[in-house]
């Protein structure tokens, strides 16, 4: 359980960080908006850059990367099922979509997947699926629901290449498939960027805390019981259906499958609600609420398949 505990410190404590700042003012009001900006062109890209540029592609040929993609698009689909139903709209439809099936595999799923799961690279299944499958594809609706559709069809069909979140996927994947050898003088400066990705993410969520009300008080309360309940809930249980019943998985496997599928809605969600302008509290509220439960959800889930 160290793992657990230490990964959700970890983040704990450096989104505390963000929240005094927020409250102090250090930043001053736009502070909040300006490392949303900074990770999202700039940091996030670099990351995942020098994430999959070095990642084994090999990997997105197993069952655990089918049992991911299907139980992502079981909770994705309910919820955008409900959205629409509900006139909730495109964009904020979408972020909830993303809150209710999008992991945090990078920051938290890491040294969780290192001290419960012991092997780092049981996570990059489930890192690949989300950055090259699923990040492009919501970022595009994203991107044609904010503009309203006024843009030619070509324009459209390029913005995955416009979008610099999936232009850094794209672009590892590419280096990684090729495989070529990225020297260290253009390498090293790349790596140093992209690691201001994830503290400027979780500052930026903790300052955007200052002044806000108490979870679940606002209009869009149901939209964030969906997600919570669909992430912390829902998509484990799906996991554990498909691993077990479907794909014939037990012992580790079947425990690492569940234990990502268990992990919260990730903080750069929060940078995708914030820089397009869309379903911000939604993605607050729900990033918040799930981190906290799949505490004793992956508490249980080690306890009762490890």
């Amino acid at each position: 359980m160290q793992g657990v505990l230490s990964g959700f410190l970890v983040i704990a404590v450096v989104i505390g960080v963000g929240y005094v700042i927020g409250r102090r003012g250090n930043l001053g009001a736009q502070g909040s908006e300006v490392l949303t900006k900074l990770a999202f062109h700039v940091a996030s890209p670099a990351l995942l850059f020098t994430t999959l540029a070095r990642a084994d592609l090999s990997v997105v040929f197993s069952a655990r990367l089918l049992v991911t993609a299907l139980s992502t698009a079981a909770m994705a689909g309910v919820f955008v099922a409900v959205g629409a139903a509900r006139g909730w709209g495109v964009g904020p439809t979408t972020i909830g979509a993303l809150c209710s099936s999008y992991v945090n595999s990078g920051n938290l799923g890491i040294p969780i997947a290192v001290y419960v799961l012991g092997d780092a690279s049981l996570v990059a299944p489930v890192l690949l699926f989300q950055l090259v499958g699923v990040t492009p594809v919501a970022l595009t609706i994203l991107d044609l629901s904010t503009t309203g559709g006024r843009r030619p069809l070509w324009w459209r069909l390029l913005t995955p290449l416009r979008n610099p979140v999936a232009l850094g996927s794209l672009a590892g994947v590419a280096v990684s498939a090729a495989g070529v050898e990225i020297p260290g003088p253009v390498w090293d400066p790349v790596r140093l960027i992209g690691n201001m990705a994830v503290p400027a993410v979780l500052l930026a969520f903790g300052i955007s805390l200052r002044g806000s009300t108490l979870p679940l008080r606002g209009g869009d309360r149901g939209a964030v019981l969906l997600a919570v309940g669909l992430k912390a809930v829902g998509m484990p249980l799906v996991a554990w259906a498909l691993a077990a019943g479907v794909f014939g998985l037990h012992g580790a496997h079947l425990l690492d499958v569940v234990v990502t599928s268990a992990l919260p809605a990730a903080q750069n969600l929060f940078t995708y609600a914030s820089s397009y302008g869309v379903g911000e509290r939604l993605a607050r509220e729900s990033i918040l609420i799930s981190t906290a439960l799949s505490v004793p959800v992956l508490v249980a889930v080690a306890a009762v398949l490890g």
